[in-house]
């Protein structure tokens, strides 16, 4: 009789079972595979393709529930069955939330399980209902910040403090936080807002260059100024400017940021005369300035003028709560730039961007979401997030053996790599044949 074309993997570590089930899978003519552990079932996932995992919850080492996450991330679209003979609500949940189609409690008739089997292969795949909740979020933002943590609610509640004064002010945070994004709010949404914001990366700016960059030059000042230019202040001037990474500012800057600070004038790079200047200064970095300080790397009286209020931007690990927001804003701008539509997002992938750290903070997860949607249609899957975003198993062997045992484990290792030959393995492992042979007889 001819088999069908699905393939279906069987996960149990009761041979019994695994016999009952592949006979009964048989006689329906599906074509199974068979796996007694976790490890053995993921080696066959990725060598074949399989149409539909039945897997039992309780085993050794490695349980079913990891088994479905792991297939749920990197295989998506695979069908899922639950066969277990120790039911609870934890593993329910754990497998209905992990998008299991069905779940059988052992004993089992051969009806129901066909039941399972046909629902299970016959399931198509679709959006999940727990999504629309995150969907009809309300996009809370202030100027360009999106959120609705605390965190984020305590930056915007000093914002509002500072936005139509111009005391200076300070912003701390990891690289990819969105700083120049606070700048940018404190500048446009006070009284200021129609005079200008100039940002300015010290970090990208040559060393020998920042000076005359900032403060402007005259002409003949240096090599190549063949005539006056103004600066990134003299271009604030009225309004912002934003100085960002200022810990890579060299010791000749940073003395004349202080003197702009303390006098409000600047003097171009070859002039003598001082130009008053009216402008509000916003640093930011993600430096260690204290250290420095102690390296004598950046000035202390600096430091204290640069930080009359501070402002600290929590990393995107401590806001999670803001990533659906986040997500749904670069959905929406790479949908429409990308492919002239709005661009959804499964359940699933949104809880894999909400469980991973982000080291990269939000500058990371924008990268991700515009490559997910290039690679997608009209949806956002797990298919289409990094694999470095999803779960891993660890399949390290804890076991603690004898030094015997493990000798003998490297031996015959060592004899199945040259296939079983005794000189070149008695090479590999520095010994003589003799030797060898002593090892092998004993």
């Amino acid at each position: 009789m001819q088999l069908k074309k699905e393939n279906i993997l069987i996960v149990d570590d009761d041979v019994n079972i695994l016999e009952l089930l592949q006979r009964h899978l048989q006689s329906w003519n599906y074509h199974t595979y068979r796996a007694v552990s976790v490890k053995e079932a993921v080696q066959i996932l990725r060598d074949t393709k399989i149409d539909l995992l039945i897997t039992d919850l309780k085993m050794p080492e490695i349980d079913g529930t990891e088994l479905i996450k792991f297939v749920s991330e990197h295989y998506p679209n695979l069908p899922k069955l639950v066969v277990t003979g120790y039911p609870s609500v934890q593993d329910s949940l754990v497998a209905i939330k992990s998008g299991v189609v069905d779940y059988l409690t052992k004993p089992f008739t051969k009806e129901e399980l066909q039941q399972a089997v046909d629902k299970s292969l016959g399931l198509k795949s679709g959006l999940n209902s727990a999504f629309a909740k995150a969907e009809t979020l309300k996009d809370t933002a202030y100027g360009e910040l999106i959120g609705q943590s605390d965190k984020l609610n305590g930056v915007i509640q000093i914002i509002e403090r500072v936005k139509n004064n111009k005391a200076t002010i300070f912003i701390k945070g990891e690289s990819g936080t969105g700083k120049e994004l606070v700048a940018r709010a404190i500048h446009y949404q006070g009284k200021f807002s129609r005079a200008p914001f100039i940002a300015v990366n010290c970090g990208g700016i040559p060393e020998n260059l920042l000076e005359s960059e900032l403060f402007g030059y005259t002409k003949g000042a240096f090599t190549g100024a063949d005539k006056n230019r103004q600066g990134f202040f003299q271009a604030a001037n009225g309004g912002t400017i934003f100085l960002d990474e200022i810990g890579n500012a060299s010791t000749a800057v940073q003395s004349r940021l202080l003197r702009v600070l303390q006098e409000k004038e600047i003097v171009k790079v070859g002039a003598q005369k001082a130009e008053k200047i009216d402008v509000r200064i916003i640093a930011a970095t993600n430096s260690d300035l204290k250290n420095m300080i102690k390296n004598d790397t950046f000035r202390e009286d600096l430091y204290y003028r640069l930080t009359v209020v501070e402002i600290e931007v929590a990393p995107l690990r401590e806001r999670k709560e803001d990533i659906p927001l986040l997500t749904e804003k670069f959905l929406f701008k790479y949908g429409v730039e990308f492919k002239d539509c709005f661009i959804k997002i499964t359940p699933e992938a949104l809880n894999i961007l909400q469980r991973y750290d982000w080291p990269g903070n939000i500058r990371e997860l924008e990268n991700i979401i515009q490559r997910a949607v290039i690679m997608c249609d009209k949806t956002v899957d797990v298919e289409h997030l990094p694999k470095a975003l999803k779960m891993t198993i660890d399949f390290s062997d804890h076991s603690l053996l004898s030094l015997k045992e493990v000798e003998r484990k490297h031996i015959l290792k060592v004899l199945n790599a040259t296939n079983n030959n005794k000189t070149k393995a008695a090479e590999i492992l520095g010994i003589d044949r003799k030797t060898l042979r002593s090892k092998l007889e004993s």
